[in-house]
Order: structure tokens, then sequence, then C-alpha cells
């Protein structure tokens, strides 16, 4: 295929572009998912780049309909791209059925690397992470916030936040989550908590494994 339209008209393969970006649910908004597609991500009044919703700018720029006079769509190694995405994304979202948290944690460490990727301040990365629900839900549960910490004013969240990140992490940065190996412990931190909150494991091996991977409780 070579246009977006070409795409949007055949139904598995459209199922399987938009699965490989988590947009399963716009299946059948054809007519949307064309314009973004065929808009591309170059102009800056691209319907892409107007959605807060990045997922929709990574689509449109994957398949680059509208960036180039040649899509991405011809190259050999693009449909395997799609395809790895696709059946990662799908196995997040089967994981998420049986264990929300276990979904959390997979989607983490590619946002997470993604975001400290970003041209943007480290109080700008903090927000980000505020913004978004998902990671929001990972940082809170990790760092032992209660969600109430969203009424507060955004200026005193990100305080709190830079403080509790320094508490158990030694940093304040989200920079410093550019290393797997921090990445890894925040998912741990994140998981643990998560079995503490449900009540499931009492003070058993997840506080125990809690107290070494923090030094406090």
């Amino acid at each position: 295929m070579t246009t977006a339209e070409e795409l949007v008209s055949d139904y598995k393969l459209l199922k399987v572009a938009l699965g490989a970006f988590g947009l399963d649910d716009d299946i059948n908004s054809k007519f949307f998912v064309e314009k973004v597609l065929s808009e591309g991500t170059l102009d800056d009044d691209a319907l892409a780049n107007k959605l807060t919703d990045t997922r929709y700018f990574k689509l449109a720029e994957a398949f680059g309909f509208g960036n180039f006079d040649t899509p991405n769509t011809v190259l050999s190694d693009f449909p395997d791209k799609i395809i790895s995405a696709y059946q990662e994304k799908q196995f997040q979202i089967a994981v998420g059925n049986q264990n929300e948290n276990m979904r959390l944690a997979l989607n983490l460490d590619a946002e997470l690397a993604e975001l400290v990727e970003k041209d943007t301040t480290d109080n700008g990365r903090w927000y980000s992470i505020m913004g978004n629900e998902a990671l929001r839900t990972v940082f809170e549960t990790a760092l032992g916030l209660p969600s109430s910490v969203s009424s507060l004013d955004l200026d005193q969240q990100l305080s709190i936040f830079r403080d509790k990140a320094e508490q158990y992490f030694h940093e304040s940065e989200v920079s410093q989550f550019s290393d797997p190996a921090k990445r890894e412990e925040l998912v741990k931190l994140f998981l643990i908590r998560s079995e503490l909150n449900s009540g499931t494991t009492g003070t058993s091996a997840a506080s125990n494994a809690l107290a070494l991977l923090t030094g406090s409780f």
C-alpha cells in the first residue's frame, strides 16, 4: 500500500496498523484515521501535531504517507517493524486483561525511555509524567503517593514528586531513568507497592523486598 486511503480500506491491515500503536478502538473511525495519516507530521498544521495523544503522531510518522512522495511502507523492513510493534502491544493488552499493574509495568520502559529523550527541561518531563495517566499511576504508586496529590497546585505536585524521587532513587531528575537499571528499579518498586496496596501479601516477601530496594519502609 502506498496511500492512507488504501490502508483504511483494508480492515485486516488497518487493524494491525492501529493495534501496533495501541489505537485498536479507532478501527471504525476510518475518515479520522485517514486524515491523520494523509496529513503526515511535517506540517505544523497537520492533525497529528494538533492532537494531545502522541500515539497518532507516531502512527503518521511511522507510515509517512503525508511526509514523503514515497511512504515508509515500501521499505523492506517496514512490515516486520509494524508486526513486531503489533505483537508487543497485543501482548501488553492480554497481560493487562489479567493484571493491570503488569500491563503498566510492561508499558513503562518504552514510554519512559522516550520521555527522557524529549528536548525539554526536567521540570517539563515531570509535568509530562503528571499529565500521562499511565506514567503518573506508576510513579504515584512507586513513590508511595496518594492519588489525592493530584488535587494540589501543579508546582506543589512537582515539588512532591521531586522530593520523593530523591528519597527513593537518590536523584530528583527524570533524566536518571535513561539508565535501564533505574527503570528496572522503578518497575520493581511499583509492582511491590501495588501488591502491598492490594493487601494480598501482608508483610511477607514483598515488604521485605521493598525495604531492601528503598532502604526504608
